[in-house]
């Protein structure tokens, strides 16, 4: 049987060692280490990778988002904690019983938090990479349906008019900021899910201009996007008959485009 880690006598070491590879809250990643590690060899090599850069989400197998463990698999884009901010507007506006989507899952983190929040909903979301699906799986099991597909042509076409939430993380940092984006998020997340073309808004406006024929009549999309970039998401809402309106969260610096249907 594995010998578990008396966290006493590793974690001053560990926290040690995370410190010296740049880890900037490397004692509360220590904690996280140790009480996940089953025995000091497995805190080790987890050890090792951390220090080594990989993402502590991908060392744990798992992110906190929305006081959820996310099931997140090496490859699959970490949800942001200021997403939370995306979730929160998402679950004030959807009515009892709601439809909702989640476009560009990822992890499925935004669809597994709206079905912890709302109690029964039809929840489907979707991805273009499989392995973010297969997570998705995981983490929607017994929650919603995961579809793997390119944005609506993954969908069924019965929810075409029926959707009152549709949420989108679609990636939006423009291709040339890549190189600005942690290192963490460069070599370890997929480009598909951070590069959003020249502007940033390659994906969203192929989002925002099929999503009126999906929304019920006062359906609601939202969209997370940049407080920069947010009065172009917006505009290109509103070009797609859809009235849009900015919310920002200082404290999460996030910021979500929600546009209704007419």
């Amino acid at each position: 049987m594995p010998v578990p880690v008396p966290s006493s006598r590793h974690l001053l070491s560990v926290t040690a060692e995370l410190r010296a590879a740049g880890c900037v809250f490397a004692e509360d990643e220590a904690r996280l280490l140790v009480s996940a590690a089953r025995t000091p060899t497995e805190l080790a090599a987890m050890v090792e990778r951390r220090a080594g850069g990989c993402p502590l989400e991908y060392v744990l197998g798992w992110a906190g988002f929305c006081g959820l463990r996310i099931a997140v698999e090496t490859g699959v884009f970490v949800p942001r904690r200021r997403t939370e901010f995306l979730v929160r507007r998402a679950a004030a506006l959807a009515p009892p019983c709601a439809v909702v989507v989640d476009l560009c899952c990822g992890s499925g983190a935004v669809g597994a938090a709206l079905a912890a929040a709302l109690g029964p909903i039809e929840l489907h979301a979707a991805d273009i990479d499989p392995v973010a699906v297969r997570c998705a799986r995981r983490n929607l099991a017994g929650k919603g349906r995961v579809h793997e597909g390119d944005l609506y042509s993954a969908l069924p076409e019965e929810l075409r008019g029926r959707v009152d939430v549709l949420v989108a993380n679609a990636p939006y940092v423009p291709t040339e900021e890549l190189g600005l984006l942690p290192a963490e998020a460069r070599a370890h997340e997929p480009r598909t899910a951070l590069d959003g073309g020249a502007d940033g808004l390659d994906v969203q406006r192929r989002v925002i201009a099929a999503a009126p024929s999906w929304l019920a009549p006062g359906g609601h999309l939202l969209v997370e996007t940049s407080e920069r970039q947010a009065p172009r998401t917006a505009a290109a809402a509103a070009r797609g008959g859809l009235l849009p309106r900015v919310a920002h969260c200082e404290e999460r610096d996030a910021t979500v485009v929600i546009a209704a249907r007419r």
